[in-house]
């Protein structure tokens, strides 16, 4: 990643960037992740970042729930719009895949996002922007192997999400203990009282990770709720205010950081570059975790949270 962002500074100076040589470039993004959501608004951040500095029009669009259905019909609508280049997540292939290779072969550049990283390339998107999850699944159960943890609860806040369950599925096997996965509604309410009701019914229960902030924040409250906070080794994915407050306040163990400001920003940078110079990078995944954030670091990172950075 430092080695791309001295070849994007670099080319700075020479006028090549942000300044809409030739016809205007539009794109178009697609993802299953809603711009309000507190981890797809930072998305959105780096995709509105990206498109002001390239000099180009980008529109955001997702339904408003997980829905593939409607998400494929959001991909089919963006062909229609014949943009210069479409970034889309990948959360399922069989439901998304025909919209996307539709989009391929009308002649539309794609770059995925997010998730994604295993199918892409079949599908004909050009590069994959975000973190292998079973691999990032596996660092996190590694981590809680070393600190002693050999029982554990991974909460799937969104079945039906392949990303998701490479996470879970890495977990497992980096922990090489015993994982039980608990499906979770996105209702912050009923996501906080199965998980709650979870605790009660497996007081030996060592440790819980989340998938995302829809489940780790009903997660803190069940915790609290069930007078657990503390006793059980506790971490997330991805990165919110009430994530990083739980981090300072050492509620958490660790949060991992796929730097989804990247997933947004990249795309728009890369489909710039190909539309005007025939550019891209030579590695077709461009990794953006996962990073760990830790008790020792948070105070650092709730900076950038403020700028809408992490």
């Amino acid at each position: 990643m430092k080695k791309w962002a001295t070849i994007l500074l670099s080319l700075a100076p020479l006028g090549l960037l942000g300044f809409g040589l030739g016809q205007e470039l539009r794109f178009i993004v697609v993802t299953h992740g809603q711009a309000a959501d507190p981890f797809w608004s930072v998305v959105k951040n780096g995709v509105d970042q990206a498109a002001k500095e390239m000099g180009v029009r980008v529109e955001y669009r997702a339904p408003q729930t997980f829905d593939m259905v409607r998400m494929a019909q959001l991909i089919d609508a963006a062909t229609a719009a014949k943009p210069n280049g479409l970034v889309v997540s990948i959360p399922d292939a069989t439901a998304l895949g025909p919209a996307i290779q539709r989009a391929v072969r009308a002649g539309i550049p794609v770059i995925s996002i997010n998730s994604g990283a295993d199918v892409f390339k079949r599908l004909g998107v050009l590069i994959h922007v975000g973190q292998e999850e079973y691999i990032a699944g596996k660092a996190a159960g590694e981590r809680m192997k070393a600190a002693g943890v050999k029982t554990a609860v991974c909460v799937n806040h969104e079945v039906g999400n392949v990303g998701l369950d490479q996470r879970c599925k890495g977990f497992t096997d980096g922990l090489g203990g015993k994982v039980e996965i608990l499906a979770v509604k996105q209702d912050f309410t009923e996501a906080r009282n199965a998980i709650a009701n979870y605790l009660q019914r497996n007081p030996n229960v060592e440790a819980i990770l989340t998938l995302g902030p829809v489940g780790a924040e009903p997660a803190l409250q069940a915790l609290r709720q069930t007078g657990r906070l503390g006793k059980v080794r506790f971490a997330t994915f991805d990165l919110s205010a009430a994530v990083l407050e739980a981090l300072v306040n050492k509620q958490m163990d660790f949060a991992v950081d796929q730097q989804q400001y990247l997933q947004g920003y990249l795309p728009i940078v890369f489909l710039t570059l190909y539309n005007r110079y025939g550019l891209l990078p030579a590695n077709d995944i461009i990794l953006t975790g996962p990073g760990f954030v830790t008790p020792e670091n948070a105070r650092q990172v709730i900076d950038l949270t403020k700028k809408g950075i992490r």
